[in-house]
């Protein structure tokens, strides 16, 4: 393998009697770098869109959730809040209630997710999102921003807000009078309207949580579910593998499940992994075209060399090993062009997100100045393998054809 290497490298830095194996190798090395590179920093501003709905999501929901396994609604215990709070990485765990809901203003009416917060979630969101004054009150709600256009609210009018559960108790009230005291509709005002990401401001009514049992018909202590934020220095999925382990082993996983950010909003996070795997496999193919690039420039390193391929053959080297020297030579080739793409990449990527270079075309139309970039480990490890063995994979039609022309008995053509 030593010898194959040195010989490899010999071929590969030496100069050739054809120049054009020049400048097509060149043009191999460039289009695996500008492949690498451009591949790489694509996938990494697709992580950062992702990042960035996500951290946009996360001040509402959080990034994973106790919520019952069947049915809308479960009583919490002291006990059950303080066994979750006492797991390791779990930082908060604040129940919520939440639930769909009608509102009537005027002549318009609009059905509305409502979700109440506790006091100390409600702390938080106001931290979250520097808020100087509270979203609520006890009996008020805050109004998505494009909810608030469509229905024509506004800070301090009052509206009325009623669950669908509320007209199904009508209903039945016709036949079991008993009912009528449950038919109380609820009337509020409009705290304050909130802008923080499309589908909480399109939809979403915040309240506090003993406001929102009420809107929904909660009975006493039962909430739609829990939300557990990770304790810092935890990712969120350490702290959702945790909660998933202990709910296993606990009695409470016939009435309990835990579901992640992802899950709940699967349709979302489901089209932007799309987008960025379809991406990858798009800027994969100017990786295979310069991959295939590289064939042609192998083959005719093999044409050109075949005097000394005649000699290694003197000097006892077997087809085995004259495929090994070309096979190696293209994986140094891919090892190269991969090396160099992915500094790059990093580096544009590092600048990128320490300085904004690139920025967005309307700053007014988003939330963010410039192109928001993450980096993922993950990623740059796949590329890099996977263009590395399109690189060797390419390599093994020249070296087969050399070692043809190694071990072939025509002398005459070698010693030319």
């Amino acid at each position: 393998m030593k010898t194959g290497l040195w010989i490899a490298r010999r071929f590969s830095f030496a100069r050739k009697r054809f120049r054009v194996i020049n400048v097509i190798s060149a043009i191999s090395l460039a289009g695996i770098i500008i492949g690498v590179s451009t591949l790489l920093v694509v996938m990494s501003v697709l992580n950062g869109f992702q990042k960035l709905a996500r951290d946009l999501f996360i001040t509402i929901d959080s990034p994973a959730q106790f919520v019952p396994l069947n049915g809308r609604t479960i009583v919490l215990t002291d006990n059950f809040m303080q066994a979750i709070r006492a797991l390791e990485g779990v930082g908060a765990a604040d129940p919520y209630a939440e639930g769909e809901a009608i509102i009537a203003s005027g002549d318009k009416s609009e059905l509305v997710i409502v979700k109440g917060f506790g006091e100390a979630a409600h702390r938080r969101l106001m931290q979250q999102t520097h808020a100087r004054q509270p979203y609520f009150t006890d009996e008020t709600f805050a109004a998505g921003e494009f909810l608030a256009y469509r229905t024509n609210l506004y800070t301090g009018k009052e509206v009325k807000i009623f669950s669908p559960e509320l007209i199904s108790a009508g209903l039945e009230s016709l036949a079991q009078p008993y009912l009528i005291p449950m038919l109380d509709i609820p009337e509020t005002r409009v705290s304050s309207i909130f802008t923080l990401q499309k589908v909480f401001d399109d939809r979403y009514i915040l309240t506090s949580d003993r406001f929102a049992q009420k809107i929904l018909l909660f009975g006493r202590g039962e909430y739609s579910g829990v939300d557990i934020r990770p304790k810092e220095g935890y990712s969120s999925s350490t702290v959702t593998f945790n909660l998933r382990q202990w709910l296993a082993k606990s009695p409470m996983k016939k009435r309990w499940k835990v579901r992640t950010l992802e899950e709940k909003y699967s349709n979302i996070f489901t089209v932007m992994q799309l987008e960025k795997w379809v991406s990858f496999s798009v800027l994969m193919l100017i990786i295979l075209v310069a991959a295939l690039s590289l064939t042609g420039a192998l083959a005719m390193t093999a044409i050109d060399k075949q005097r000394e391929l005649f000699y290694l053959r003197c000097l006892g080297m077997e087809k085995p090993q004259f495929m090994a020297i070309f096979i190696i030579q293209g994986g140094m080739t891919g090892l190269v062009g991969t090396t160099a793409g992915i500094i790059i990449a990093w580096s544009i990527c590092t600048l990128q997100e320490l300085y904004g270079i690139v920025q967005l075309p309307s700053k007014s139309a988003f939330i963010i100045p410039a192109y928001p970039v993450s980096m993922n480990l993950a990623d740059f490890v796949v590329v890099g393998i996977t263009a590395l063995i399109l690189c060797i994979a390419v390599s093994l039609y020249p070296a087969r054809k050399a070692a043809m022309i190694a071990t072939s008995h025509s002398l005459d053509q070698k010693t030319n």
